[in-house]
């Protein structure tokens, strides 16, 4: 079974592809029925950490329902989160399970965790509809409450299907948007999208050769094509526009000093302009930033200086305001897990080093979103080196940055909260949707204090 070399970052689950996109390219089935058809959440393959080699970048290769429920999300890697409102949603990926050797496993593909940035409790919902397997290093995104999932590695390779789910709907139903016009991105992962005017534009990724007239570069990973029955991968720098009213895929024209095929790099989206920070091409994990105007389609790189942040894949990059992105962890060339976090000035093309409480947790292929009151919320990923022969170190603990000021409404909050016993006669004084995320806040302290 081909694994996913990450060399677009494979990981291993993607240690398995780089294991990064890192991945390698030979993964152990205990079970060796491979179908042709969808992959059946009853029937999954196991991929053994002991017969893999250091440098492949391998995938998992299944997916299970869990036989007891959680409170919590399972830990995961190579997952995807979005926000809608004040609400995050967290889907796929992949997790350790024990049996009598160590395997990984991709997460069931009906299976979306909730968690509400008020309140500060997660809910488990079961998504119906045609999406077709669990995945991880799909890219996901959320427009007027809808989010949509490209791309993907799976237990046979990648993919360049994409999905919708209305998050705002009275039931969670996965609709695969088939019938679009123009030519699609090829099959790949660990890509990267900006978001303009009811436009998804998605960049580089690791995975197959594009089939067709693409505008780009593409770069065999030749260390991909020496596993029998693979057709190959390699990195890619392509622009890819879906236009959400028209339903077609375009390629712009660009010009400008263009970046290098890359994968496993992150991107952010400030106004017209589509930032781009790192990823890994070949073997090496840049720290080059760009950025390309959405309107004119031209390139621009920006200074990155000496003792800015090293080069990395598997970070996150997020815009926490109209003039600042915050970039926090990955991976580094010589595969050091990163706890370290900055912030960049889009105005001022300056980057700061920015000082939390989380230093001691470092993560890689986690997901970074932003919340209504100038937090930032990482969730998952990886604390160790994905690509050892260590267990790998997948997370499912939420990491808070406060990178704005608090809003006085959370200091309030926080301070009834913290003397509710003196103060909770008031609180039917507050307002009806105050005193809702209050009570359930109220209700989920009492929960983990019993």
């Amino acid at each position: 079974m081909n694994s996913d070399k990450e060399t677009g970052e494979t990981n291993m689950a993607e240690r398995m592809a780089e294991m990064e996109e890192d991945i390698g390219d030979e993964a152990v089935r205990e079970d060796d029925n491979d179908s042709d058809g969808d992959e059946d959440d009853g029937l999954f393959a196991w991929i053994d950490n002991d017969d893999m080699e250091e440098e492949d970048d391998e995938q998992p290769l299944g997916s299970v329902d869990s036989d007891f429920e959680l409170e919590t999300p399972a830990e995961r890697s190579g997952h995807i989160a979005v926000v809608d409102r004040n609400i995050m949603y967290v889907w796929g990926g992949y997790k350790n399970v024990q049996n009598h050797r160590f395997f990984e496993l991709y997460l069931p593909r009906n299976e979306i965790w909730t968690y509400n940035m008020e309140s500060g409790i997660w809910t488990k919902h079961v998504a119906a509809g045609n999406l077709h397997t669990s995945m991880s290093g799909s890219c996901g995104v959320c427009v007027d409450g809808v989010l949509y999932l490209f791309g993907g590695h799976h237990a046979r390779g990648n993919t360049n299907r994409i999905y919708r789910l209305s998050l705002r709907a009275p039931s969670l139903v996965w609709e695969e948007m088939k019938n679009l016009k123009g030519l699609p991105p090829s099959a790949k992962d660990k890509l990267g999208c900006w978001v303009q005017r009811n436009r998804l534009i998605y960049f580089g990724g690791y995975g197959y050769a594009a089939q067709g007239p693409h505008q780009g570069t593409f770069e065999y990973d030749y260390s991909s094509c020496h596993v029998w029955d693979s057709p190959g991968r390699g990195w890619n720098n392509h622009v890819h526009i879906l236009d959400l009213e028209t339903l077609t895929w375009s390629q712009p024209i660009t010009t400008g000093n263009t970046p290098s095929p890359r994968a496993a790099h992150a991107c952010a989206t400030v106004g017209n302009r589509g930032y781009l920070f790192g990823g890994r091409y070949k073997n090496y994990r840049l720290n080059d930033l760009y950025y390309i105007d959405l309107d004119t389609w031209e390139w621009h790189e920006m200074s990155v200086p000496q003792q800015g942040p090293v080069g990395r894949s598997w970070h996150s990059f997020t815009p926490v305001s109209a003039d600042h992105i915050f970039l926090f962890g990955g991976f580094t060339t010589d595969k050091e897990t990163l706890s370290d976090a900055w912030l960049y000035c889009v105005s001022k093309d300056e980057w700061k080093p920015f000082k939390h409480s989380h230093a001691e947790s470092p993560r890689l292929w986690h997901t970074a979103c932003a919340g209504p009151d100038g937090e930032v919320f990482v969730f998952g990923g990886c604390a160790n080196n994905l690509l050892s022969h260590n267990i790998a170190a997948h997370s499912n603990e939420l990491l808070i940055f406060n990178v704005q000021p608090k809003s006085l409404v959370k200091f309030c909050m926080e301070a009834i909260l913290q003397h509710r016993e003196r103060l909770s006669t008031y609180w039917d004084c507050l307002p009806k949707h105050l005193l809702h995320t209050l009570k359930q806040r109220m209700a989920h302290v009492n929960t983990l204090g019993s």
